[in-house]
C-alpha cells in the first residue's frame, strides 16, 4: 500500500532551526498541524508553553493548561497543543493577564516578547498576494493565513484605484475581528524587520529596494540604528512602521 500524505511525527534532530528545543534530549516532538503558519515559520503551543515560557515541565501538564482555555492566540482560545503560532501572533495567558507577541530575534529564532496596553489589541500582517475573486471583488491574502475581502460595487473599476494596498505592504488590524486600523507601505525610508535568513531579527530603515529577476534575486538595503548598512532578500523584509514602529521591538545591533 502506498504512502498517504506527509508524516504526522516530527523528530527533534530534524526540527526547524527556529525551535528552541534540545535536539538530542529525546527522539520525538510535536509537529504543528496545518494552520495559519507553515512548519518552518511557527512553534507549536506545546513548545511555546512548556519549553519557551516554561509554565510547566511536561507534555501532560501542557495539555491540562490548554484544556482549561487559558491560552488565547489572536484573541481566540486554542486548546490544541499542536496549533502553530508564528510571526506577529499575539498570545494571551488569561490567568496571569500576560500578553506576548511572537517576533524573530537574532540567532534565536521566534520568541515571545512581552507587550501591554493598547498593543495587545492589534497585530501586523503582511500582504502576500492580491487576487480577484467571483463577481470581481478583491481579496488580500495575508502572511498568517487570513483573507480580507473587499466587495467592490462596480467591477469595471480597477481594484487598485479603490484599494490602495499593494503586495508586501503591511496592515495593522484589530484582533480578533480583523478591522483595518492602519497601513504601512513597503517603500524606502520606512522601518522594517528581517524575518528570515542570516540577518533574521535585525531591524532598520529601508534605504534601497533593488528589483532583480529570479528566486531571492531582489534585495533590500537597510540601515540599522547603529548606522550599519546591510542587505537581505526582499522576501525577508517586513515593514513595521513609518517614523516609529507600530509594535514594541527588541533593540538589536548587527555584528560587524
Amino acid at each position: 500500500m502506498g504512502k498517504k500524505g506527509g508524516r504526522k511525527q516530527q523528530k527533534r534532530i530534524s526540527s526547524p532551526r527556529i525551535w528552541p528545543i534540545f535536539r538530542k534530549e529525546a527522539k520525538w516532538t510535536a509537529k504543528p498541524r496545518a494552520g495559519p503558519h507553515g512548519i518552518q515559520e511557527s512553534l507549536t503551543l506545546l513548545i511555546l508553553v512548556r519549553d519557551v515560557l516554561q509554565y510547566c515541565d511536561s507534555y501532560r501538564e501542557t495539555k491540562r493548561i490548554l484544556s482549561e482555555g487559558t491560552i488565547k492566540v489572536d484573541g481566540v482560545v486554542r486548546r490544541d497543543h499542536k496549533f502553530p503560532v508564528g510571526l506577529m501572533d499575539v498570545v494571551e495567558v488569561t490567568k496571569l493577564n500576560k500578553f506576548y507577541r511572537i517576533l524573530p530575534l537574532p540567532k534565536r529564532g521566534l520568541r515571545p516578547v512581552p507587550i501591554d496596553g493598547d498593543e495587545t489589541s492589534y497585530k501586523l500582517v503582511q500582504i502576500e498576494n492580491k487576487v480577484t475573486v467571483k463577481e470581481g471583488h478583491l481579496q488580500l491574502n495575508l502572511h498568517d493565513g487570513r483573507n480580507i475581502l473587499f466587495r467592490l460595487e462596480d467591477p469595471k473599476i480597477s481594484p487598485d484605484e479603490l484599494v490602495p494596498y499593494k503586495t508586501k505592504d503591511t496592515l495593522k488590524i484589530s484582533i480578533p475581528n480583523q478591522e483595518i486600523l492602519g497601513h504601512i507601505p513597503f517603500k524606502e525610508e520606512n522601518l522594517a524587520i528581517v524575518v528570515d535568513g542570516k540577518n533574521m531579527g535585525f531591524q532598520g530603515k529601508i534605504k534601497e529596494i533593488i528589483p532583480r529577476f529570479g528566486p531571492h534575486a531582489s534585495v533590500v538595503s537597510l540601515k540599522g540604528s547603529d548606522g550599519t548598512i546591510f542587505e537581505t532578500a526582499l522576501e525577508y523584509v517586513f515593514p513595521v512602521g513609518e517614523n516609529e514602529p507600530e509594535i514594541r521591538l527588541v533593540e538589536t545591533v548587527l555584528e560587524s
